[in-house]
């Protein structure tokens, strides 16, 4: 079973985030992390498959997670959900390392249309 952290400062949108996930067939093992610094703790503890990130967050934003994360030599897969989608996020998602960026709202279908190729 898949290992994966989602962190999001909104506690709605992380349950959504889940229950879309298991409406798409993917019934993993979430943690949950309330902001960026939280997420870097577990992730560098915990190690997950996965990381589903949203971009906008206190303390510390998913870019700067990302880039943290890479800084240290972590290569986990790593996406964005995320409610702003423009090119120049989409750019820089892409060049720190970000396999996707699925914007709010999102389905159940588009999360099998970018994580199907990530799993295959």
């Amino acid at each position: 079973m898949l290992r994966v952290v989602i962190a999001d400062d909104s506690r709605v949108m992380r349950q959504i985030i889940i229950r879309t996930l298991r409406q798409a067939g993917y019934d993993w093992d979430i943690t949950e992390a309330s902001d960026g610094d939280l997420a870097l703790d577990i992730v560098t503890q915990e190690r997950p498959d996965l990381v589903l990130s949203d971009w906008n967050m206190p303390s510390m934003n998913g870019i700067d997670l990302l880039r943290a994360l890479r800084a240290n030599g972590d290569d986990v897969p790593f996406a964005f959900i995320t409610s702003e989608s423009s090119a120049e996020m989409r750019q820089q998602a892409e060049s720190a390392g970000a396999l996707f960026l699925i914007a709010k709202p999102f389905t159940a279908d588009s999360f099998r249309d970018a994580i199907e190729p990530v799993l295959a």
